[in-house]
């Protein structure tokens, strides 16, 4: 069995890729994969991480404040900047501009913590950053946006932060109690996490590219270009960025997968509430929380045959 699971973990990408693409041209075959389904299968992978997890884990990030410093700053400075750069440099029309930039200034995605999860960087860490940049995207989400796009996105913190908790923060905490409390049972059960994970993060794509198969279609060339162009840039900028002050590989996975992946789904709620004029907007956001699944796979196929040192 361990032989099959790891055999199917490995093939991430290959499932990820399959399904996107079946949801993209039959659509009714991922529908049913809605708001329900996204939050518990999301939840389930949580305490699967959780469960990996133990409270010396945290202690050490509390060791290391300064890749806590490095990670929210890079979160928060280089990302917002490179989505203006792709939407400048591609010369995007003003709806999948403002889509793409409204995405880089957004927090990190709690897919974020399952990828580094996959990708054997700091989990502990990734929770931590999540977090913070969550709690703090009533200001900065709004003051980039206004800085980039012109228009100020008022941001329901508060609704954010709640989400944080139930789906990130609360299932990795019930984890780590239980593998404080009955380290036996967390073994038992934490054995399936990764294909848990897996499993989660393949159908939470498909769902997203079957409601948006529509938008997608009518841009595809434009959307997958400027997607696929900011969260490569994102993910080299995070990793460059740790490397440079010299922090170990763990942290700089870590850091990459941050700045990389973005809440995609607030994304495309604020563009659907506050550019409804911009069709474009919530079709690129949510294209784009397509590609960051696809990039942060691939990364974590690749990473995960190279365990850090």
């Amino acid at each position: 069995m361990k032989r099959f699971l790891d055999w199917f973990n490995n093939l991430y990408p290959v499932w990820l890729v399959g399904l996107a693409t079946l949801a993209f041209f039959q659509p009714q075959t991922m529908l049913w994969f809605d708001k329900p389904w996204i939050f518990w299968s999301l939840a389930a992978s949580m305490l699967g991480m959780g469960l990996t997890l133990s409270l010396a884990d945290f202690q050490a990030v509390a060791r290391v404040p300064g890749s806590v410093v490095l990670g929210f700053t890079a979160q928060y400075a280089l990302m917002p900047l490179c989505g203006w750069l792709v939407a400048t440099g591609l010369r995007l029309e003003p709806g999948l501009a403002v889509g793409i930039i409204l995405v880089a200034s957004c927090p990190g995605g709690m897919a974020s913590n399952m990828i580094s999860y996959l990708a054997k960087a700091n989990v502990a860490l990734s929770v931590v950053l999540t977090l913070c940049s969550t709690v703090m995207a009533f200001a900065f989400t709004p003051l980039w946006t206004s800085l980039l796009v012109g228009n100020r996105v008022p941001v329901d913190v508060w609704g954010m932060c709640l989400s944080a908790l139930q789906l990130t923060v609360a299932p990795v905490a019930l984890g780590v109690f239980i593998r404080w409390k009955l380290p036996a049972t967390a073994d038992r059960i934490g054995a399936c996490g990764p294909t848990v994970a897996v499993l989660a993060f393949t159908l939470v794509t498909g769902g997203i590219v079957a409601a948006s198969a529509e938008a997608i279609a009518a841009h595809f060339g434009r959307l997958i270009l400027a997607a696929t162009v900011l969260h490569v840039i994102g993910f080299s900028a995070g990793y460059g960025a740790a490397k440079l002050f010299r922090f170990p590989e763990s942290v700089a996975r870590t850091v990459s997968i941050e700045v990389g992946m973005q809440n995609g789904g607030m994304a495309a709620a604020l563009a659907r509430q506050h550019f409804a004029a911009m069709p474009l907007a919530a079709a690129g956001a949510v294209f784009s929380g397509v590609m960051q699944n696809i990039v942060g796979g691939l990364a974590a196929a690749w990473w995960k045959r190279r365990p850090p040192q």
